[in-house]
């Protein structure tokens, strides 16, 4: 690829300060650092060397996250057609003709199927997403004068993943450009933000747009209006949904196993906590993801649905959800891996880390079960403990030095 470094390097003079394209130096830079390794780099021995970088630390996640996005896709269409074969709704024409033009018939089992039906739901998204969160990080390293940095790309792939398939292309516009703005661009830029920039966009969409991503409607992209559908028992409802209203039920209904798996209604990325728990692995052996924030997490979230489960309730089912459902059930092992662990709005400290995933799996709980018009949990709870994050580490690190004090005999 000799040809194309010599065509950067010829182009990069006018983007230099007092070149013609001085104010466009961010939008060179970025194409460079994409394609190639940066060019600056530390000379003096006094810095630590290491092979690991902003960039490649952001594809080694995005890299972590494609069994989610595959998963993303397969379920959606799998959903869709499946709810046609029951009659929910009837084979669209661009779907008939879709088929037909690659030359097999309607199989709602099909993969391929299913992946290209979904596939269509899933990738206007991603593209609305890169496209308008991308201009919106481009403007703010243009007016600031740095370098646009990679950590969009981890952001641009979360946010699609927590989204319903039905959600409106422009609410995907609106709550992204609300995510890096408000989430991250007024408090500096990556690295500087107190909050998830992906879960401030999802959340801002939650509170301003319920209609859109909650209740029953969202999360299959057919029409499941038609007495037929619900005669055999097809609901567009998530799980989490279906255990507030009767957890019993619920249990006797769905199997672990599929849920395990992510055969289940739900945000396109979310449902499936194999494709985490694959994710969880490529983060954890590479060093990226922090195994404390997720043991915390599971720990956390363990020990308070244990704790519900022992006390009980006449009224409210959801005590009654065994801790191994929360695990499998909604958002809860995304979140975990995936959000919880984000490294610039988490906890620093080791025992910080565990301290925060731990309050991360108490809180996902309190919420399902305390108040289940939130049936979800961990999008609320990762936001609450983010602003929690640099209080555990302050409590952490004085803990360390009064303790180092005393073993020395030090004041």
């Amino acid at each position: 690829m000799q040809f194309l470094r010599n065509l950067l390097d010829k182009a990069e003079k006018p983007f230099h300060k007092g070149g013609k394209l001085e104010k466009l130096y961010p939008l060179y830079e970025a194409t460079d650092t994409f394609l190639y390794t940066p060019k600056d780099v530390t000379k003096a021995s006094s810095h630590v060397r290491d092979a690991i970088d902003l960039k490649r630390m952001m594809i080694t996640v995005v890299v972590a996250l494609l069994p989610c996005v595959l998963f993303a896709m397969y379920n959606t269409g799998f959903q869709a057609n499946n709810a046609i074969a029951h009659g929910a709704s009837a084979l669209a024409n661009w779907q008939t003709w879709l088929y037909t033009a690659l030359g097999f018939a309607f199989d709602p089992t099909s993969i391929l199927a299913c992946m290209i039906h979904g596939a269509i739901y899933f990738l206007p998204v991603y593209l609305v997403t890169m496209l308008i969160g991308g201009h919106a990080e481009v403007i703010f390293a243009v007016a600031r004068k740095h370098e646009i940095n990679e950590g969009f790309l981890v952001t641009g792939l979360l946010f699609p993943l927590t989204l319903p398939p039905t959600i409106p292309l422009w609410q995907v516009a609106l709550g992204i450009s609300f995510g890096v703005v408000i989430g991250k661009e007024v408090f500096g830029g990556t690295g500087m933000n107190v909050l998830n920039p992906a879960l401030v966009a999802r959340a801002f969409l939650f509170f301003a747009y319920p209609g859109q991503i909650s209740g029953d409607g969202p999360w299959i992209a057919a029409n499941l209006a038609t007495p037929a559908a619900l005669a055999d028992g097809l609901s567009g409802a998530t799980a989490l949904a279906q255990a507030a209203a009767n957890t019993p039920a619920m249990m006797a209904h769905t199997d672990w196993w599929n849920a395990f798996i992510g055969l289940e209604a739900g945000s396109m990325g979310e449902t499936s906590a194999l494709a985490c728990l694959i994710g969880a692995a490529i983060l954890i052996i590479t060093g990226v993801g922090s195994w404390r924030t997720m043991f915390g997490v599971a720990l956390g979230t363990f020990a308070t649905a244990s704790l519900l489960n022992w006390i009980g309730s006449p009224t409210n089912s959801l005590f009654g959800l065994p801790p191994m459902w929360h695990f499998v059930l909604g958002g809860w092992a995304f979140g975990a891996v995936f959000m919880a662990t984000d490294p610039v709005s988490s906890a620093f400290t080791a025992w910080g880390k565990v301290l925060y995933g731990f309050g991360i799996g108490f809180m996902v709980v309190l919420v399902r079960v305390i108040n289940p018009a939130y049936p979800e949990g961990m999008m609320l709870a990762i936001l609450f403990m983010n602003m929690f994050a640099p209080l555990i580490d302050y409590f952490i690190v004085q803990a360390n030095i009064k303790r180092r004090m005393a073993l020395y005999g030090t004041r």
